[in-house]
């Protein structure tokens, strides 16, 4: 996969992810205005509970993540990523971070493979 094949994809992934967010999640939660409420809304169930907790470590693996490779590669802007792991989410975030990572280290040592 070509990396311009690789970033329509997670560009792709990313948006779909975030729409779909601002049409399920939005609307009740400006209805009702209870951020708690639908925090805790994510853990009533066991299934609902494995996911969101699935959610949360995805989360902390990914801010770990971006705080080691702000030190070691010098990746800049990494603290969007992190913001966004709270609203929209991890797969918005996780999107957008490799996205600026690639970027960042396409500028530095360009290799462009044609798979």
């Amino acid at each position: 996969m070509s990396k311009k094949t690789f970033e329509i994809i997670i560009y792709f992934w990313t948006a779909l992810f975030t729409l779909a967010f601002c049409a399920i999640v939005l609307p009740p939660l400006l209805e009702s205005k209870d951020l708690i409420g639908a925090f805790a809304a994510g853990f009533v169930n066991p299934y609902s509970t494995g996911y969101s907790l699935d959610a949360i470590i995805c989360a902390l693996i990914l801010i770990t993540w971006v705080l080691y490779e702000r030190r070691k590669l010098n990746i800049r802007y990494g603290w969007i990523a992190i913001l966004l792991t709270f609203i929209p989410g991890v797969a918005t975030a996780f999107g957008v971070y490799l996205l600026l990572r690639s970027k960042q280290l396409a500028v530095r040592a360009p290799v462009e493979t044609t798979d």
